[in-house]
């Protein structure tokens, strides 16, 4: 059984919980270029039509999220000194 396709509102919750993982990480560089890079991925997709295709990228960024938490929280585990630009 193919699985549903996910609305509008479950794709913007999705990609709010990447930024917002995105910016719990202590680096600066790490922090600005997950934000960047969530950005880029989410506006690559944006005119995507085909039910299919949509299901498969949402899967793909559920999978994706979760290892960017992982590493948010390593990230965290051995944050550094603050850099200037902070």
């Amino acid at each position: 059984m193919a699985a549903a396709t996910p609305t509008q509102a479950q794709i913007r919750s999705l990609y709010q919980s990447f930024i917002r993982t995105s910016r719990s990480f202590a680096s600066y560089n790490f922090r600005t270029y997950f934000i960047r890079n969530s950005q880029e991925k989410f506006r690559a997709h944006l005119q995507e039509k085909d039910p299919q295709r949509i299901t498969e990228l949402y899967n793909k960024a559920v999978e994706d999220l979760a290892a960017l938490k992982r590493s948010a929280v390593v990230n965290r585990l051995y944050e550094g000194p603050k850099l200037v630009v902070e």
